[in-house]
């Protein structure tokens, strides 16, 4: 007579089917975070599985840091696990060197996502399990994080630092290792291991190796404890989340957090908003001390101080009372662009969309867009006159009565008829290139990337 008792293999297919089931609609495509080690091999093992029953699309993503001599054989193996299941596998070759300042883990951790960020799938799915989550706790806990740090992973969530990109999903957040490897095993599935888990100057890899170690002599199931204990914080974070969200909804000022607002806060709450605001627009948020000094200079500076924070990929400014959260501009020589008429017209530096709207008695003339208006930068002493009594005005004058931000004024992409400067986006053109009443115009319109 066969035992009632569930195999480890289908315990572990079945939580994954119950993670899921409820958040993967059918059609939907997922993209599986392959590294090769035991814990995604199982995972890949029951998302193929899995795949023709909950009708979603499944494909791979390897990322190859070239931090191990033995990366190519990861790859390689990776894309042989790909092929034996029939599964589409992107391998993403990765440089750290722009997110040296994080440390190499932590470098390591930025390029990962950026690779993960461009894939082309609803969800990224992640083979971390209920004891990564133990040992997340345990090192933010030393760390001395706070809420949000000890509720560890999300079972479901934006990418870190990429809230455009495919939603994060960990089918196996609740699965013990210990049944993870047991799935494997009974499977006869192939693995790689990393070297780099055996480095006890790592800290997770000491906690794993070490302290865990400890506390299982303390309380056996120490794992599925923390890991509680995360959910718990988890609620906790949610909740002040929310009380953020409030306070933030009162504090904008066309989109902008204000520094007034934050001022009026008591300060527990004030750092609590300006977390969620980072937090909610891909911003790396900085530990607890760094967060106080950034809350204190935004809230103390005097008008007109270059007040300015870099965070990973972004800048953090705060200009005429509010904050302002931009992405980095890409570095690179600003080439110069003939525009012809053409609707739209795409810049790489700076990077966006120049669109010309049609309309009328407003807006460039629209017989000269066949002349090769000419699209670049500032290079100083351009002059513009925006009214036909007024005089030729120095455009840095212009740019800063309008309250354009210092840092925008360089990045403007500016038309120009000739030599002479026709139009700026955002401010006006010179009158003698305006359409007159009546007449058919085009007006330019800047939206940055």
């Amino acid at each position: 007579m066969a035992s009632s008792r569930k195999s480890p293999s289908s315990d572990l297919v079945g939580a994954v089917r119950a993670a899921l089931a409820p958040r993967v609609a059918r059609g939907a495509s997922v993209a599986l975070g392959l590294s090769g080690g035991v814990d995604s091999v199982a995972l890949l093992d029951a998302l193929a599985t899995l795949a023709p029953e909950l009708g979603f699309a499944l494909s791979c993503v390897h990322v190859h840091h070239g931090l191990s001599p033995n990366a190519d054989a990861w790859a390689a193996a990776c894309e042989r696990l790909a092929c034996a299941y029939a599964v589409p596998l992107a391998v993403e070759r990765v440089d750290i060197a722009p997110y040296r300042s994080l440390g190499v883990e932590g470098a390591a951790r930025a390029a990962r996502y950026a690779a993960f960020a461009r894939q082309r799938a609803d969800f990224l799915a992640l083979a971390h399990h209920r004891d990564d989550q133990a040992e997340t706790v345990l090192v933010q806990l030393v760390r001395g994080t706070g809420v949000a740090g000890l509720a560890g992973m999300p079972a479901a969530g934006p990418l870190p630092g990429h809230p455009q990109g495919p939603k994060v999903i960990r089918p196996l957040l609740s699965v013990a290792r210990a049944a993870i490897e047991a799935h494997a095993r009974a499977r006869g599935l192939a693995w790689v291991e990393d070297e780099s888990n055996a480095d006890l100057a790592r800290a997770r890899s000491f906690v794993r190796r070490r302290v865990m170690p400890a506390l299982a002599e303390l309380r056996p199931d120490v794992a599925a404890a923390l890991a509680r204990s995360a959910a718990h914080a988890a609620e906790a974070a949610d909740l002040l989340d929310a009380l953020a969200r409030s306070d933030e909804a009162a504090s904008l000022v066309e989109g902008r957090l204000a520094a007034g607002a934050l001022a009026a806060l008591p300060e527990p709450r004030a750092r609590n908003l300006l977390r969620f605001h980072l937090a909610a627009r891909g911003v790396p948020v900085p530990d607890a001390r760094a967060l106080a000094e950034m809350l204190r200079q935004v809230v103390t500076a005097k008008p007109g101080a270059g007040v300015e924070f870099r965070l990973g990929g972004f800048r953090v400014r705060r200009h005429r009372g509010t904050l302002w959260v931009e992405a980095e501009a890409p570095h690179g020589e600003a080439a110069e662009r003939l525009w012809r008429g053409e609707p739209t017209l795409a810049l790489a530096s700076p990077r966006g969309i120049l669109r010309f709207e049609a309309c009328e008695g407003a807006g460039l003339a629209a017989h000269l867009a066949g002349e090769g208006i000419r699209v670049g930068l500032r290079r100083g002493g351009e002059r513009l006159r925006l009214r036909q009594d007024g005089p030729r005005r120095a455009l840095k004058d212009l740019l800063r009565e309008a309250g354009i931000p210092p840092w925008e004024r360089s990045r403007l992409p500016l038309l120009f008829r000739g030599e002479a400067l026709a139009w700026v986006p955002g401010l006006g053109g010179d009158w003698s290139v305006r359409a007159r009443p009546g007449e058919p115009g085009l007006l330019p319109v800047w939206q940055s990337a």
